[in-house]
């Protein structure tokens, strides 16, 4: 699956596969190929941050 460009929309799809299919972002990260620094980064500099108690991106 090729992730969305759009920080917002890549917010959104990332947040709903943590919250309905993967118990943290490594093994969200190891079942979809995706490299875990680079999505962080994508999203850290859009303004989110990675919370591990909540396993979810939030805004900054």
């Amino acid at each position: 699956m090729e992730l969305p460009h759009d920080p917002m929309i890549l917010l959104g799809v990332i947040n709903m596969k943590l919250r309905d299919f993967y118990p943290d972002l490594e093994a969200l990260c190891d079942d979809m190929d995706l490299d875990l620094s680079e999505l962080s980064e994508a999203l850290t500099e859009a303004g989110f941050f990675y919370d591990k108690n909540t396993n979810q991106f939030h805004k900054i």
